[in-house]
């Protein structure tokens, strides 16, 4: 939440200073502002947005209940977003960076939970970063079209 690297790094970058003042607000437990699979939602600071939601996907461990954190991120987001009367979300691909969550299992369960009857007046929208990912998640969508 503080202005990292990869898509945090890049968000904080385009939303300027007022975004770390509020993530700065963000009351922490033990230094953790956002623990995996939870999300937090503060303002947007210079970004063309109400808010931004922020989620902490998990570092990528089969055997130690990934899919669990990564769909509570998901889903954590998308309620805060129905809680807070947001008419649309905007996701990349969460953990799919240096987290190492492989794609295909990622976008397998995003898409799962983004298409769940609750989140249907909501406008999701992800913006995926490369050839691969991007064909990975359309062939998810068409598998769940069918």
């Amino acid at each position: 939440m503080l202005g990292g690297g990869g898509v945090d790094g890049a968000i904080h970058m385009a939303a300027g200073p007022r975004l770390l003042e509020e993530c700065r607000k963000v009351k922490s437990t033990n230094g953790i502002r956002c623990p995996f699979g939870e999300a937090r939602i503060t303002t947007a600071g210079n970004l063309n947005c109400k808010y931004v939601i922020h989620t902490a996907g998990p570092i990528y461990d089969r055997e130690r209940g990934s899919a669990q954190v990564l769909k509570n991120s998901y889903i954590n987001s998308l309620n805060l977003a129905l809680e807070n009367n947001c008419s649309s979300i905007a996701f990349t691909a969460i953990s799919c960076g240096a987290y190492g969550y492989p794609p295909d299992e990622a976008a397998e369960i995003s898409l799962a939970v983004c298409n769940q009857d609750m989140y249907k007046d909501l406008q999701i929208i992800f913006y995926l970063f490369g050839r691969e990912i991007v064909e990975i998640w359309q062939a998810e969508f068409s598998d769940l079209s069918e």
